[in-house]
């Protein structure tokens, strides 16, 4: 079946147009570089001597490669070295890309970074935090930085994820029941807090929000963003929704509803503490809205939960909670 095989392969390339010794493919392949690339890869074509002289040296290394593979295939390398002329070059060189495209996949998971969907609200720290795992592990920390909603919304879709930090439990409670997060794996990180800002100075309450002066007022998306809940739930209880509703300006997350007071379009703003408190904020007590209960777990899908596991470990560890606190977080018990 194999050496029928190999034939029909050999009948389909000799419709190939060979030229010169360079075997003119209808499309650029390139086996060495970026395995995971598709489509085309644009490139400077070379001179005509050139082309065939590197084809010529390419092509003798894929005959070399051939012979030393074909064995493993169940038939004799000879019976491809005894073919004639450009069929036996165009049976060589269809075998050592097959066998190319099978040991250039995807780079073992190892060598790639452990990819962690993280809150917005923890973008300040991904550089600290992934130093510390990076002492303890020897690897890499890759953080794809959102709002907690949309990022589990992409982590139910299959998203590539190999751990979910969320600042609101409830995304990823939720993720847990759907099967999407490993129910073992689930654990409180962080109690978030929330801070209030105004451009003209200090501001301490949400009354103050009600100042002719303040036209426009930065909050997250409630929609998907658990501070933008938080905000919500802030001002409805100081009583001033209402009367601030038509001020709100709703950022995707927090790092773009802080963006909008460094760009002009917001007065004011409330936000993560943990963005606020740079900007000599004020911080926002405890009890004037529902608790912010940040926790992470491993996704479902992960090819990697052992790493994964280790990277929420190290974050229950003394340094990363003194790390926590430093940037205005509460810690669970």
């Amino acid at each position: 079946f194999q050496l029928i095989y190999i034939l029909l392969m050999i009948a389909f390339f000799s419709s190939v147009q060979v030229y010169r010794g360079s075997l003119r493919l209808p499309f650029r392949l390139d086996l060495r570089n970026e395995p995971n690339r598709l489509g085309p890869t644009p490139a400077k074509e070379p001179g005509p001597a050139a082309r065939r002289r590197d084809c010529r040296g390419e092509l003798g290394q894929l005959r070399n490669e051939a012979k030393a593979a074909a064995w493993g295939f169940g038939f004799s390398p000879l019976l491809l070295l005894n073919m004639s002329g450009s069929l036996s070059t165009l049976a060589l060189t269809f075998l050592s890309l097959l066998l190319a495209s099978c040991s250039s996949g995807p780079t073992p998971p190892q060598d790639q970074p452990l990819t962690v969907a993280a809150a917005a609200d923890l973008s300040p720290l991904t550089e600290k935090i992934s130093s510390l795992y990076e002492e303890e592990s020897g690897q890499a920390v890759r953080f794809v930085v959102g709002s907690s909603g949309l990022l589990a919304r992409q982590i139910e879709q299959g998203a590539p994820f190999d751990v979910y930090l969320s600042a609101n439990a409830r995304y990823v409670e939720d993720l847990m029941r759907k099967g999407k997060v490993a129910p073992d794996s689930v654990s409180v990180y962080a109690l978030g807090r929330l801070g209030i800002w105004w451009k003209g100075g200090e501001i301490r309450e949400a009354k103050e929000l009600l100042r002719p002066g303040i036209r426009a007022i930065a909050i997250a998306n409630p929609a998907h963003a658990p501070y933008g809940e938080a905000a919500r739930d802030y001002l409805q209880r100081a009583g001033v929704w209402n009367q601030v509703e038509a001020k709100l300006v709703f950022g995707e997350n927090v790092r773009q509803a802080a963006q909008f007071t460094a760009s002009g379009n917001a007065d004011a703003l409330v936000s993560s503490w943990t963005l606020v408190r740079p900007m000599k904020g004020s911080l926002v007590p405890s009890d004037a809205h529902a608790p912010i209960r940040q926790a992470g777990g491993v996704v479902a899908a992960s090819s990697r939960a052992g790493e994964a596991r280790r990277f929420l470990q190290i974050l229950g560890k003394p340094a990363a909670r003194a790390l926590f606190q430093e940037h205005g977080f509460d810690l669970p018990e």
